[in-house]
């Protein structure tokens, strides 16, 4: 099991075209952690901006009666992808793992193939 700090490390090296990384609670939309952004990239301010995208999508579900977790979120922009994973297994209820990607130098496929790993040997 890998804490916080490595797994964000791992995914930030593992995973061509990481921009950058947080892990959230989005309960209350603080980032328990965070590795690159940037000046154009205030992960701390997407931390809590997409988890009103979580709190939406769970809401949505609830209306319409779909069953069922959420895996993940993805948001495809002109130059990234963001993708938003939901924590699942112990420590994990509650957080999720934001993921944004250069989209020129990343393989969206593979990205979630390594995150779903990271994801597995996190320990909250």
């Amino acid at each position: 099991m890998a804490n916080l700090e490595i797994s964000m490390k791992e995914t930030m090296t593992a995973i061509e075209g990481a921009v950058g990384v947080a892990v959230v609670d989005y309960t209350s939309g603080m980032a328990l952690g965070t590795l690159g952004g940037g000046k154009d990239l205030d992960l701390n301010v997407a931390a809590a901006g997409n988890t009103d995208v979580i709190r939406a999508k769970v809401r949505t579900m609830e209306h319409l009666g779909l069953k069922g977790e959420i895996e993940d979120i993805l948001i495809t922009l002109a130059s990234q992808y963001h993708l938003i994973r939901l924590l699942k297994g112990r420590g994990g209820s509650g957080l999720f793992i934001y993921l944004v990607l250069d989209r020129g130098r990343s393989n969206l496929a593979m990205a979630r193939h390594q995150l779903k790993r990271i994801e597995a040997e996190l320990e909250v």
